[in-house]
């Protein structure tokens, strides 16, 4: 991709590409492993053993098996977004609303994604920026819905030509 097809060159679109109630399915999907599970809960010092502890979940919990961490969830839902989205044209994240996790994710499920342009509105301060309101949306293979959020980025408006 080049800024030929009106893209950012890599990859990202810029605010002005944005339609408010447009739906972007996400090409990337993602089967989630132990590994990620230890690993994110072990780096973010989450002892959790609804995370970490197999015995323990198959012994104590309703789920009988280690759940994916929440947090580890939210950032791969995000991160997938990206390169149908934003790589290259985010300014910065300006913060994340009604984050719901409405059903559970384990490791070995397979999850894709969905963002919905909620809102866009010009920066009062930057003539050269401008917020998107995502809402970004995470899937089990079986397409129940496990993860929801709102996200407000501060992106770039498209430079002028010269």
């Amino acid at each position: 991709m080049n800024e030929d097809d009106g893209r950012h060159w890599r990859g990202g679109l810029y605010f002005e590409d944005f339609e408010v109630g447009a739906m972007i399915r996400h090409r990337l999907t993602r089967t989630v492993t132990q590994m990620d599970n230890m690993l994110f809960s072990n780096m973010t010092l989450n002892p959790q053993p609804l995370h970490i502890d197999a015995h323990f979940c198959a012994t104590e919990t309703e789920w009988g098996k280690p759940l994916m961490n929440s947090l580890f969830t939210l950032g791969l839902m995000i991160g997938i977004s990206v390169n149908d989205t934003t790589v290259g044209t985010t300014i910065a994240n300006l913060g994340m609303s009604d984050v719901r996790f409405p059903a559970p994710l384990f490791e070995g499920d397979t999850v894709n994604c969905t963002t919905e342009i909620a809102a866009k509105r010009a920066s009062t301060s930057r003539p050269d920026a401008g917020i998107i309101d995502f809402i970004h949306r995470t899937y089990r293979q079986d397409g129940v819905l496990v993860a929801e959020c709102r996200r407000q980025a501060f992106m770039r408006k498209r430079p002028a030509k010269g």
